[in-house]
């Protein structure tokens, strides 16, 4: 548990950091240093692991102070003695919303990496590189709220603007209940402070800590981690502040044939039907004339002029015979057996011709069959 309680915290190394040639960098330092908060961030102890733990298993608020027990004796913290145990001031802004605006707006200026208007909830890489810093000491070591580091809240701008254009601000008081909230239920506060209570733990005459561990010195901001913190960035920083992403060449793809293989022995062939027009409109099969032998014409009957009887009234007139005449009259000419054969021819015609007609099919030379529907004669 105690390596969770030092996971992200920030402790400053300021006689190193203010030597440094970054002007930038010195300036925010300075800022920090004169906001009264270099006791509490430039604290150094060692690491009580089991104190750490036994004081927050217990822990409560009680009457607005601390209340927990270590190695079985009592330990109370006041708001006086957290802040008199780091310098803290106790006047000053004890809400950011009351920092002036006019010093917001300057600060949304101040801090763009391009000179632009930031707005006061941005993206931490949006920031000159010294205010990113400045967001993360903030973010990790004082505000320490759930949340992404790298996003710039509403809260956190105004503070760094304080900070910033030298607002005093009510340090004792502000931390403290940021203190008190790691144990209040419902709050979403993360639990470090570590190495501060460790000096509460440390200075407190009735106590006597186990074990310690060192500090991780990465942790511990000098001139050189400083740095390599601004290298990184500027690595990884170009237009629009937006990473680079380099692309892997294509893979040239081998070419694969779009003919299609043709059918082999046994495989039945695809049907596909042909479409004419444009692909929204339905397809029309193709309509195809079966190549069959187109029955001779009819030989029309020549008319036939009819003579009455001698003495008859009725006047000689050309007509076409009835049916039954000519056929009564074919009779006569020809041959029962004759007249039999010539039926019998016409209906195995129309019997070829009906078959033919029946939804043929034609096989292309590339091997695909069009189908062809028969459409009515009306």
């Amino acid at each position: 548990m105690a390596s969770a309680l030092i996971n992200n915290t920030i402790q400053v190394y300021f006689a190193s950091v203010l030597e440094m040639e970054h002007e930038g960098m010195v300036s925010m330092f300075e800022a920090l240093l004169a906001s009264g908060l270099s006791g509490f961030l430039g604290c150094s102890s060692a690491i009580y692991e089991a104190a750490l733990v036994e004081f927050f298993q217990i822990a409560s608020v009680r009457d607005g102070m601390f209340v927990s027990k270590v190695q079985g004796k009592p330990v109370t913290i006041s708001k006086e003695l957290f802040a008199g145990t780091f310098e803290l001031s106790l006047e000053g802004l004890t809400d950011m919303h009351e920092v002036p605006h006019d010093l917001v707006s300057e600060a949304r200026r101040a801090f763009s990496y391009h000179g632009k208007m930031l707005s006061t909830s941005c993206k931490k890489r949006e920031m000159e590189f010294e205010f990113r810093l400045l967001n993360d000491i903030l973010a990790k070591s004082v505000i320490v709220k759930a949340g992404s580091f790298d996003a710039m809240t509403h809260e956190r701008f105004l503070m760094m603007s304080a900070i910033y254009g030298g607002v005093p601000i009510n340090w004792g008081r502000l931390l403290f209940n940021i203190f008190k909230d790691m144990v209040t239920p419902a709050m979403r506060q993360a639990r470090v402070y570590a190495m501060q209570i460790c000096v509460v733990l440390k200075n407190s005459p009735d106590l006597e800590l186990r074990e310690s561990k060192e500090f991780p010195p990465l942790k511990i901001l000098t001139a050189k981690i400083v740095g390599t913190y601004i290298s990184k960035n500027r690595n990884i920083y170009v237009d629009e502040d937006e990473p680079v992403v380099v692309e892997k060449p294509a893979e040239k793809k081998k070419a694969v044939s779009k003919k299609r293989p043709a059918p082999t022995v046994g495989t039945p062939a695809v049907k596909r039907k042909r479409t004419i027009g444009k692909a929204a409109q339905e397809a029309i099969p193709i309509q195809m004339i079966s190549a069959v032998t187109t029955p001779a014409p009819k030989r029309k009957t020549p008319k036939r002029r009819l003579t009455l009887p001698a003495g008859s009234d009725d006047e000689i007139v050309d007509k076409e015979p009835a049916v039954e005449s000519v056929v009564e009259q074919q009779r006569e000419k020809t041959n029962v057996d004759d007249v039999d054969n010539i039926i019998g021819q016409i209906i195995t015609e129309t019997t070829q011709m009906e078959t033919d007609m029946e939804e043929p099919s034609l096989t292309r030379s590339d091997g695909i069959i069009v189908e062809i529907t028969k459409r009515s004669i009306s």
